[in-house]
């Protein structure tokens, strides 16, 4: 499909979860860039500009709000779907309202991650 996605989370598991998801659906792997936290999140989307970023909103250097606000900021057409665990609902909600297109809740759900993404990668 040659889309390329960045996946961001601190939990190596967590972005293989996603990366595995992807794969089965016909995604290339080589096509998916990784980062454990919103400072390596910034850098790579700098550097590879991506599709399209799934973010963590909780991680250590710089949590995922950090990251979006400065990925918007210098490209305000970076498409970007948060990932939160359930409870973060004020963070969604800001996260939506600083331009996330979307967002996945924790534990993923395959069909839902998928959806998300052929939505908005079309």
């Amino acid at each position: 499909m040659g889309k390329k996605i960045l996946l961001v989370d601190d939990a190596a598991f967590m972005r293989m979860t996603i990366k595995n998801c992807l794969t089965k659906a016909g995604y290339e792997t080589d096509s998916m860039i990784e980062a454990g936290d919103g400072q390596q999140a910034v850098e790579l989307y700098e550097a590879e500009k991506p599709d399209l970023v799934i973010m963590d909103i909780t991680m250590p250097n710089k949590d995922g709000i950090q990251a979006l606000q400065e990925i918007k900021t210098k490209d305000a057409a970076a498409k970007v779907v948060m990932c939160s665990a359930m409870g973060q609902e004020s963070m969604v909600v800001e996260a939506i309202r600083l331009g996330a297109l979307d967002f996945i809740v924790k534990p993923f759900k395959p069909d839902r991650i998928l959806q998300t993404v052929d939505k908005i990668l079309g």
